[in-house]
């Protein structure tokens, strides 16, 4: 049976799952989410493995699961901007988005949940913790997004690429659709920075993350030179939009660090 959710947040805060074409593991993923908590929404981003059709099937007789099923592949991004829209209609305020390869842990779900019941105005991010089959370019590449993304911020964003993570569902829908961009691989870092400089704080935690070789069934859509260059452009269009915000954020900072001295 699922998990029980705390302070009736099944009516505020929903388990989010974009996946294209993610095969078995998005029903591995959707009953282990499903056993931590309910509600599980899956956004079918235009997925040609048969995955939608047959998770419809299932729900059917799944408490709590719902499908939303995209005639077209549009990406990450579009794909949760749908979900979220369609989350906001129902009458939900928040939204945990995770991936559909079984990467990260459906175990933690109920403490991200708990702690943005505590903190609803925040993002609550988490910040991957690797194990040995992580690949280093990877790594590495992330830790570049990372270093930019605190210069465009100037906050302590612990990690803009993990996708695990609770959203405040009003804010992040205003500024996806104040964008044309935000609906590819750029979606995960551009909605932190985004958030960001519209004054949503952001609380880290650690998550262990797991990479399944393709023999045991891992599924990874990252083009390495595609998307490193569409990472790359993204970071030069939010630099164009960190400079006019720099004297806000500058004095942001030293708010900060002010009020912390203070308080120490």
């Amino acid at each position: 049976m699922p998990a029980r959710n705390a302070d009736h947040a099944e009516n505020t805060h929903l388990v989010l799952i974009p996946s294209y074409n993610t095969g078995e593991k998005l029903f591995e993923t959707v009953a282990d989410a499903r056993s931590h908590w309910l509600p599980v929404w899956v956004v079918i981003d235009g997925s040609t493995d048969g995955t939608g059709e047959a998770l419809a099937a299932l729900s059917a007789n799944q408490r709590g699961v719902r499908v939303i099923r995209r005639s077209r592949n549009g990406g990450k991004g579009a794909a949760v901007l749908d979900g979220i829209r369609a989350a906001a209609t129902a009458g939900f305020t928040h939204v945990l988005v995770m991936d559909a390869d079984g990467q990260h842990p459906a175990s933690m779900i109920p403490a991200f949940m708990q702690l943005s019941q505590r903190n609803p105005q925040a993002m609550i991010l988490g910040t991957p913790v690797f194990d040995h089959n992580a690949p280093r370019i990877r790594v590495i590449g992330r830790r570049v997004s990372n270093a930019l993304a605190r210069l465009e911020t100037l906050s302590g964003i612990g990690d803009v690429l993990f996708g695990f993570r609770v959203y405040p569902l009003a804010a992040l829908r205003t500024i996806m659709e104040s964008s044309r961009w935000m609906r590819r691989f750029d979606f995960d870092t551009e909605a932190v920075v985004r958030l960001s400089w519209r004054g949503v704080p952001a609380i880290n935690q650690p998550v262990p993350v797991r990479y399944f070789r393709a023999a045991d069934g891992g599924v990874s859509h990252f083009r390495y030179v595609r998307d490193n260059i569409a990472l790359a452009a993204m970071h030069l269009r939010l630099i164009g939009g960190f400079l006019p915000r720099l004297p806000w954020l500058v004095a942001r900072l030293l708010n900060r660090s002010s009020s912390k001295s203070f308080h120490h």
